[in-house]
């Protein structure tokens, strides 16, 4: 089972935009979660200029299922899913075998306090 990771939901255009860009760290239990209207590979392509750190990066399509996960390296210019997806989880690399092509995510809401 992995440990559960607190995501900002990123559903405007401006916040998938930025994404993490001029980030210089994130923790271990933080993340970003970009949200697409639909499921789409171009959509939901991410880039890593301005990034300054590498990130666990899985696609995650409109049925919780993930479709792709890579390691996306600082500064690339762009990183495409294999398969289409809604949501983009952009996270630590401590995470990056956490999550297997074909796993069922879960989705929680928290409250901010």
């Amino acid at each position: 089972m992995t440990k559960p990771v607190m995501a900002l939901y990123c559903a405007t255009f401006f916040c998938r935009l930025r994404g993490l860009t001029f980030r210089r760290s994130l923790s271990a239990m933080d993340g970003l979660l970009l949200v697409q209207k639909s499921d789409s590979r171009v959509d939901a392509a991410i880039h890593m200029l301005g990034v300054f750190m590498d990130l666990s990066v899985t696609w995650i399509n409109s049925s919780d299922v993930v479709v792709d996960v890579c390691m996306a390296r600082a500064w690339r210019p762009m990183y495409i899913p294999k398969a289409p997806a809604r949501y983009v989880l952009e996270i630590s690399p401590a995470h990056s075998s956490d999550f297997q092509i074909g796993d069922k995510i879960r989705f929680e809401e928290v409250g901010t306090g």
